[in-house]
């Protein structure tokens, strides 16, 4: 189960940040690292600050978006700050989110996802999220070094896991109920969109009301079975033809 879950590090700047998130991973028992253009890697500092870790290090795979780190996960989780003007689900304590994502992560890839060190993920990074999670901290001083919010997550979902009755390392089972991926998701939004548009709903692409829909939807937590019938309705719609 734990190796279903996959940290994701987004433009990292500082090297030694990466080692010290990979120390921080193996204590909570996840290995699966995942670097999005990172500014300087491979790297000592790296090696040198993970202390144990160099595995997870050099075992990080490296890409360049963070569309494709996440493409295949059914739940992705942004830590940052609480974004009003994206109205996805919102996890305000850290154990909430961890319980949902060990609980998905039984069958299917999840990621947890950190973004840079000083200004963490951009609006268009965190619409690739189904979830944000923030760390409740001191609103005099909520500053978090990167590890060091690696490590609090990793924490949690640690006990989530640990908390588990079938807690044990198993070969994951098929559900009936499982989640599309963030791929699957994202072909579904696409094709709403022009089906939105063919039919006149809306003129032209309107970033907000697509936010809306993608939140509206996220919340929703179709399965895969229901997003193909949700394709399927669309290509109904598509196939009919005009009034005269």
């Amino acid at each position: 189960m734990l190796s279903n879950i996959r940290i994701v590090l987004v433009q990292t700047y500082h090297p030694g940040n990466i080692g010290a998130s990979a120390r921080a991973m193996k204590t909570m028992g996840l290995e699966n690292l995942l670097l999005v253009n990172p500014r300087c890697f491979p790297d000592p500092e790296a090696s040198r600050l993970a202390a144990g870790a160099e595995d997870v290090v050099a075992n990080a795979r490296v890409v360049t978006s963070l569309a494709e780190a996440v493409g295949d996960c059914v739940q992705v989780v942004g830590a940052s700050a609480r974004l009003r003007s994206l109205p996805l689900p919102h996890f305000d304590e850290p154990a909430d989110m961890a319980e949902t994502l060990v609980a998905n992560a039984s069958d299917d890839p999840v990621a947890l996802v950190f973004g840079r060190e000083r200004f963490g993920l951009t609006n268009d990074e965190i619409r690739h999220c189904s979830h944000q999670v923030s760390i409740p901290a001191n609103p005099d001083y909520g500053i978090l070094n990167l590890s060091q919010a690696v490590q609090v997550l990793a924490y949690e979902v640690f006990r989530a896991w640990r908390q588990r009755p079938d807690s044990g390392f198993r070969a994951p089972r098929p559900s009936p109920e499982r989640q599309p991926t963030r791929e699957q998701l994202g072909h579904f939004h696409d094709h709403l969109s022009r089906v939105m548009q063919a039919s006149g709903f809306i003129t032209q692409p309107h970033a907000r009301t697509e936010d809306q829909l993608q939140a509206l939807f996220a919340r929703a937590r179709p399965s895969r079975k229901e997003l193909s019938l949700l394709r399927g309705l669309l290509s109904a719609l598509e196939e009919r033809p005009d009034d005269t």
